[in-house]
């Protein structure tokens, strides 16, 4: 038990690009593409704007790494807040159902800005990826669903898979890797209060656990030390933040289990707690033919980190908001059958909108909370006007690994989420797909815009 931390560590610092099968090679490069499109269309929002002034004032007028929101040059520290604010910003980014976590927003920001830094190869930014998903996936998978219902899991475990992914570009050993998780650990946070308030907080969990897991890393490779048990000691994370922590989660199948190959992509613009409910009204109003007029109510059967996660949000103020709605999210779906970043920007004063919120209610359900979070199940049941009621279920989730989205698919994709506030070129975006397909034959990673 008291090993499990230095074990985590050592697996992810003698990891190497030949241990990596083919396949997961080939997925975190489509996890890394998807994850840049996000981070395109997040870049023009109000507070990923104020993070990026921040760094301007805070940070250096020039440097190694590319800050992607508005194409400068700026520290690793300041390019991997600013850009991991902006991954998490429009709801588009991946995430990995068991852990409840999204890696992207996280890993890929701090291992970029390392890599540019460093002057590291494609095949670097691969392992460290790689590693960096498979530290932080465990990690949130061991912390569980206790830790979920008040700690966002991408802002505390992400701090620890930011200091892995960065770790391994500055070649930590086994030993400076488990300090740098121990500091990465003790600076983990975010709750999830913000949702009540419609605040910004979610863009400084992941922004916060970029920037404060490259720090943990580079100062590990500086001598710093870190505690040696973060995650399983007496006053570790899991004794501070989770009641039902299951230690064997944090070296399950080591090397053999991939769980990159477990991560999902976001089909729809919203917190994927919605997304079974979203496919599963989909179903019926598809196979029905029924407009938002004809449907008199819906229950989304759901699990309870649905509830929790979402249940907060009764009448949303914000466009970011209404993405935690599940009313406004299935609102959409019965109005436009699509629940896309324009179509939140267009309905969150849609009066067809607002009144089918109140159509609209949650209730728990033992089989779908039964098999959360390993399986999100989609169940709905849809009473019309007319009296005839309808039952939707979707057993896989759009997006999910075994329903997942092609490689065209994500290069559409990033296509439309690059051109949401246009803020790169088709020239750019032509040009940093074909970096990515490439990764792996690039010397030196340069600036991808």
């Amino acid at each position: 038990m008291q090993d499990l931390s230095a074990t985590l560590s050592r697996f992810v610092a003698e990891l190497q690009y030949g241990d990596i099968p083919t396949p997961v090679l080939r997925r975190i490069e489509d996890l890394l593409l998807d994850g840049l499109g996000s981070i395109l269309a997040g870049a023009a929002q109000r507070p990923v704007q104020s993070m990026a002034r921040y760094a301007r004032i805070m940070g250096p007028a020039d440097g190694p790494s590319e800050s992607l929101v508005d194409q400068s040059a700026t520290s690793p520290l300041f390019a991997a807040l600013v850009n991991a604010a902006a991954a998490h910003m429009v709801e588009q980014d991946d995430v990995h159902n068991g852990s409840v976590f999204h890696p992207a927003a996280v890993v890929f920001p701090p291992a970029l800005a390392t890599a540019q830094a460093l002057g590291r190869s494609g095949r670097d930014v691969l392992v460290a990826a790689v590693a960096g998903y498979e530290a932080g996936i465990r990690i949130g998978e061991y912390l569980g669903r206790s830790h979920y219902r008040v700690f966002h899991t991408t802002g505390t475990a992400g701090t620890l898979a930011a200091a892995v992914a960065t770790g391994r570009l500055l070649h930590l050993d086994a030993r400076q890797m488990l300090h740098a998780l121990g500091s990465a650990g003790t600076q983990a946070a975010g709750l999830w209060e913000f949702l009540r308030d419609g605040a910004d907080s979610k863009q400084l969990h992941t922004a916060k656990a970029a920037a404060n897991g490259l720090m943990a890393a580079w100062l590990a490779h500086d001598g710093f030390t870190g505690a040696s048990h973060i995650l399983e000691g007496r006053q570790g994370m899991a004794a501070g933040m989770s009641q039902d922590a299951d230690p064997a989660r944090l070296v399950d199948g080591l090397g053999s289990r991939w769980a990159v190959l477990e991560t999902s992509f976001k089909y729809h613009a919203s917190c994927r707690h919605t997304h079974p409910a979203a496919d599963a009204l989909l179903q019926v109003v598809t196979e029905h033919d029924l407009s938002i007029d004809d449907i008199e109510s819906v229950v989304a059967h759901v699990h309870q980190g649905a509830i929790d996660v979402l249940g907060p949000v009764v009448a949303p103020v914000t466009v970011h908001q209404s993405k935690f709605s599940m009313s406004t999210v299935l609102g959409l779906i019965a109005k436009h059958r699509q629940a896309g970043l324009a179509d939140f920007d267009n309905g969150l004063n849609d009066p067809d909108i607002r009144a089918f919120e109140a159509r609209v209610r949650m209730e728990l359900d033992p089989e779908v909370d039964a098999a959360y979070p390993a399986r999100w199940l989609g169940r709905v049941s849809v009473r019309t006007r007319s009296g005839q009621v309808f039952q939707g279920r979707v057993d896989v989730p759009k997006g999910d690994p075994a329903n997942t989205l092609s490689r065209p698919e994500i290069e559409d994709k990033v296509r439309r989420l690059a051109a949401v506030q246009k803020a790169v070129s088709e020239a750019q975006v032509d040009r940093l797909i074909a970096q990515v397909w490439g990764l792996e034959d690039i010397p030196t990673l340069g600036r991808l815009l």
